[in-house]
């Protein structure tokens, strides 16, 4: 379990929270999740986090630590004695983690008094957006690898404890296992590791390096051959000791290459090893590694069955951050919106609903319709901003997507290990038509609004318009 407190916030949040608490304490609220961009230019972003979500929340709570530092910051005595009891009691829904969403359409929806709300909105975000943005990344060094087996190398290279969470993402997006042993052990991953050019450097000898590891660590040895020179050194060393493995009934599982041209290396290495016998030992590449390198060395037809990926990777490069926000969008049942010059930041009012076109194969269409939380079967889809654009939804087969997750602070679906995240991810990426996954000018997923929404929408529009 994450041991988060509720002082893991801003503190505008409870700036405004105390204000809330003296002039109305009972209000209700309803705030929506989103994002506006799509993360590395790319067509889909992968959901992530939920889970983490639902569990800090049904626990979160003011330490009496927490309300001792408060005391220092003029909160009025009344409003710390609420902070005391203060628990989560809101409801929410949430699109399934691991589904396939896009921009400027709910991902995830809350309702409950204003106060539990607006203080809970910086970890939502903090656990959404990072997460979303590793699992999306991993999804794409993913689709670059294919069947190739992927491992999470990047703890060391990790903003501080964001490496755990990390992990997580990446196995939610398609990575086979990490280097990261905390999270294996707490999200029940798979563990891997090799070896550091240190542990030879350690040896006058590097062969004898390679001897001791492979004795003592016979299952799963693989050997860093590039600590002085892969071809004539490490190679050579590897390959030695590989001989003595199988007299002894073991097997060398890899040898992994860490530096130089790895497309030149792999197919140099593939060649010696078969020629040697060794046709069963794979080759693992690293070295700053992401899913551009990984499509240019299989493009190059690298012999590479193993690719560790890390920095890229833990560090969501090169975006550093997904835009997820959380806007207002209801508030004591009356609709609210948030305007900008920027018409991309109009925020849309009022509960909803999101429902996803799909083919007559269960295909999605490469269409999301947003609609107001009552609706169901919407027959049109009416383009945000642009009144003569429009799509007739009546052939589409429509899938509702925001479900109930948590209502009065506990959680109303059954907990999913990280396994079936992975699986479900899987599943709903092949759904989703090639287009939209390429790197360079995927398509534009479409979102659009239901009339009754935009009707909406418009009414507030032009209420505030100045």
């Amino acid at each position: 379990m994450l041991d988060i407190s509720a002082s893991y916030t801003d503190l505008y949040q409870l700036t405004m929270a105390q204000v809330y608490f003296k002039t109305k304490p009972k209000s209700i609220a309803v705030f929506d999740y989103y994002f506006r961009h799509n993360p590395y230019g790319g067509g889909y972003t992968v959901f992530a986090g939920l889970e983490n979500i639902l569990e800090i929340l049904e626990n979160l709570h003011f330490t009496t630590d927490d309300i001792t530092y408060l005391e220092k910051h003029n909160f009025e005595a009344e409003f710390l004695e609420y902070l005391r009891d203060f628990r989560f009691r809101g409801t929410i829904t949430s699109v399934a983690e691991g589904d396939v969403v896009f921009p400027n359409r709910p991902i995830l929806q809350v309702e409950g008094n204003i106060m539990e709300v607006q203080i809970i909105e910086t970890v939502l975000l903090n656990i959404l957006n990072f997460q979303t943005l590793i699992a999306t990344k991993a999804s794409r060094i993913r689709h670059s690898a294919g069947n190739k087996i992927l491992i999470d190398m990047g703890l060391r290279r990790a903003h501080a404890t964001g490496g755990y969470l990390a992990a997580r993402a990446a196995a939610i997006g398609g990575v086979n296992s990490t280097s990261n042993v905390i999270a294996a052990e707490d999200f029940k991953l798979n563990a891997s590791g090799t070896m550091a050019h240190s542990f030879i450097q350690s040896y006058k000898d590097e062969l004898q390096a390679f001897r001791d590891f492979a004795k003592i660590r016979p299952k799963n040895c693989v050997l860093l051959v590039d600590t002085y020179n892969t071809l004539k050194s490490g190679l050579p060393n590897a390959i030695t000791v590989a001989k003595e493995m199988e007299a002894r009934g073991d097997r060398l599982l890899g040898v992994r290459l860490d530096s130089g041209d790895l497309a030149y290396l792999a197919k140099q290495t593939r060649k010696i090893l078969d020629k040697s016998g060794l046709e069963y030992v794979k080759i693992v590449a690293s070295n700053q590694l992401d899913e551009y390198v990984i499509k240019s060395l299989n493009e190059q037809k690298a012999p590479i069955d193993i690719y560790g990926v890390g920095t890229n990777l833990v560090t969501g490069k090169p975006d550093a951050a997904l835009d997820g926000v959380y806007k207002l969008s209801e508030y004591n049942n009356d609709a609210r919106i948030k305007l900008s010059e920027n018409i991309i930041k109009v925020s849309l009012p009022s509960k909803k609903q999101v429902f996803r076109m799909l083919d007559d194969s269960g295909m999605f269409y490469g269409a999301d319709v947003v609609g107001l939380a009552s609706e169901e079967n919407i027959s049109q889809m009416l383009h945000p901003f642009d009144s003569n654009k429009s799509l007739n939804l009546q052939n589409f087969k429509q899938e509702a997507l925001l479900q109930k997750v948590m209502q009065n602070g506990k959680r109303t679906i059954e907990e999913k290990t990280v396994a079936e995240i992975a699986k479900y991810t899987e599943a709903r990426l092949a759904l989703l038509p090639d287009e939209y996954k390429r790197f360079q000018n995927p398509h534009i997923y479409k979102i659009g609004l239901s009339a009754n929404l935009k009707s909406e929408r418009d009414r507030l529009v032009k209420e505030h318009k100045f």
